[in-house]
């Protein structure tokens, strides 16, 4: 059979694709290496509990268009993001905030914070900050970066913070307001159900082969398709001829627990670097769940190598550089558009995917 578009991945940007070209009548086929469809926010049901195979991934938008557009596919719980930190034996509400401060300093008002979190600045003298370490301290000051900021980082980025630029620290926002939400979007939730079944809705019109190797693939089918979507790394494409584009990488470790309630949060932070997991997540509690059993992830940020999963991009200057090379390479792809997360070489929130994919679709029908 003849198709409009070879799509490679089933995550949501390959999907969200599919689906709008379906709409208008081209036929897509996709293919992805893995098992299952749904990328990184593919859930599975153990035990009656949702989980986020790949991370918790929490949808979170500004946009009501594309807040409704994703309604359309599963209805949303009002699930609000609240993470809590573990320093040592001591406890604090993220992100950064008058009950982070309070527990902290003891203290009551944001004029109070305000004039702790200036002192310890002012006392720094640092003006032109070199690595994260200073970028840090010179937003948050010292007690902030020291318990809350410090370990978790180093244990992200697998360096000392000193090693670190400082433009990975882009902004540590303080709010001075008693507000745990950590997002300040409009319109935040989970999925009712979990995830995968908004992409089993996307490419419901859709041929699907799974454990299907593109480089594998393509070799006989070429002539099948007028066009390919490549979701996959760039890299990978073109056979690392430039090199390897570099990432980290997450381990999971999940643990049954024959208890109903475990952390009494579904994310908990870890910012203490002697502990050499980041997080737990807790994902019943992502739906409210009653469930007798809970089920918790502990992550393991690691150093990616080629042939692992990669999860982060690690865009400092010199992949930058060398993406720029791949993506120039890519735009003399007649028959190639790219995508996505591994495609852009690019950190999406789940809703920044839906708009990329959806202004994708509309280049491409202009045509």
């Amino acid at each position: 059979m003849k198709y409009d578009y070879l799509i490679v991945g089933t995550g949501l940007f390959a999907s969200t694709f599919a689906y709008e070209m379906t709409k208008v009548g081209k036929k897509c086929l996709l293919i992805d290496k893995r098992n299952h469809i749904g990328g990184n926010i593919y859930t599975e049901n153990i035990e009656g509990i949702n989980i986020h195979k790949y991370g918790a991934h929490i949808f979170h938008t500004s946009d009501k268009k594309i807040w409704d557009y994703v309604n359309q596919f599963v209805e949303f719980n009002n699930y609000i993001n609240s993470p809590i930190a573990v320093y040592k034996n001591e406890l604090y509400n993220l992100p950064f905030n008058m009950n982070t401060f309070s527990k902290m300093w003891g203290i009551k008002t944001p004029q109070q914070a305000k004039a702790i979190i200036h002192s310890q600045i002012e006392d720094l003298h640092i003006e032109d900050p070199k690595n994260l370490e200073e970028q840090a301290l010179s937003m948050v000051g010292t007690d902030i970066y020291t318990k809350l900021v410090k370990g978790y980082t180093e244990k992200q980025w697998g360096r000392n913070c000193t090693e670190l630029p400082s433009f990975i620290i882009k902004r540590l926002p303080l709010r001075f307001t008693y507000d745990n939400n950590y997002f300040n979007d409009p319109y935040q939730g989970i999925a009712k159900g979990g995830y995968t079944q908004i992409i089993e809705k996307m490419i419901s019109g859709c041929k699907v082969l799974l454990n299907t190797e593109y480089k594998n693939f393509i070799t006989t089918t070429r002539d099948s398709f007028k066009k390919i979507l490549y979701t996959g790394m760039i890299d990978e494409y073109f056979n690392f001829c430039l090199g390897h584009l570099e990432y980290r990488t997450v381990r999971f470790e999940n643990e049954i627990l024959n208890c109903d309630n475990y952390q009494g949060n579904a994310v908990v932070n870890y910012t203490e670097k002697a502990v050499p997991y980041t997080r737990i997540i807790e994902h019943k509690h992502f739906e409210f769940g009653k469930q007798e059993k809970t089920i918790i992830s502990k992550e393991y940020p690691t150093e990616w190598h080629p042939g692992m999963e990669p999860y982060y991009p690690i865009n400092d200057n010199k992949n930058s550089l060398l993406f720029e090379n791949y993506r120039n390479m890519a735009k003399e792809e007649t028959k190639v558009i790219f995508g996505g997360r591994l495609g852009n070489y690019k950190y999406y929130d789940m809703d920044k995917v839906i708009t990329a994919a959806l202004s994708l679709v509309q280049e491409e029908l202009a045509r």
